[in-house]
């Protein structure tokens, strides 16, 4: 027997990689720039894409249109309204899909994201994770206050889980959000490191941000839910 009833699990970077939303909103906004500003979509995506490969973040469309002698003004909220507004072009790998499937015959099984609420409903119409989940929790919808690492969002799950903090599990990827408030409510948690993970090389801020265990990947998920106890060679207990 596993004293676990629920496992909770984050979206970008944990479920999926980040890395394809990105993506598909900059050749969304590539698309758009040719027939708004008359640049070629390809060479408008190449461009994008290599800022955001070179770390660029916050303020990728203002230095992109600079490039091109363009002001960043107003089209810079028009370029963030489509790359937000888009239809994701993301999916499970076949992996994920398997691992949700065997999990939930076992678990209860709840998904707990952040981000602007439209956005990532789209997300997960375009994973098809709704059928996977007996509750989702969009932290927006809460309030922008408490977004993670508020406990706020974490304790909204349990209760429509309807079990208790110490039989549940959070599966994140963030040490700067994810695992703060799911310990404060006294949850287990787990972080995956992708080795292709936006936050791959951020490390803990502090005791309170770091994970309970590590893992490699979602592969090692499955035999460590069974057995805590396991001493495999892709855990590292924190």
């Amino acid at each position: 027997m596993t004293r676990w009833q629920a496992v909770v699990f984050d979206l970008d970077d944990t479920l999926y990689a980040e890395r394809d939303y990105v993506l598909s909103g900059l050749r969304a906004v590539a698309t758009w720039a040719e027939g708004q500003l008359g640049l070629p979509a390809e060479r408008s995506f190449a461009e994008l894409r290599r800022l955001f490969e070179d770390g660029v973040r916050g303020n990728t469309f203002d230095r992109w249109l600079s490039t091109h002698g363009l002001q960043p003004d107003e089209r810079v909220t028009a370029m963030v309204h489509i790359y937000r507004g888009h239809k994701p072009q993301i999916a499970l790998e076949s992996d994920v899909h398997d691992l949700l499937v065997r999990l939930r015959q076992r678990y209860r099984l709840g998904l707990l994201t952040d981000g602007h609420l439209e956005v990532q409903r789209r997300k997960v119409t375009a994973l098809g994770l709704e059928h996977f989940f007996q509750a989702i929790v969009y932290s927006d919808a809460l309030g922008r206050e408490v977004w993670k690492p508020s406990p706020q969002p974490f304790q909204a799950m349990l209760r429509q889980l309807s079990v208790t903090a110490n039989a549940a599990v959070y599966v994140g990827d963030n040490p700067a959000k994810d695992f703060r408030g799911a310990r404060r409510v006294g949850m287990h948690t787990i972080r995956v490191r992708r080795e292709e993970g936006v936050y791959r090389d951020l490390e803990p801020a502090s005791a309170e941000d770091a994970p309970h265990v590590e893992l490699a990947s979602l592969d090692a998920l499955e035999a460590y839910l069974r057995s805590e106890f396991q001493n495999s060679a892709t855990v590292r207990r924190a």
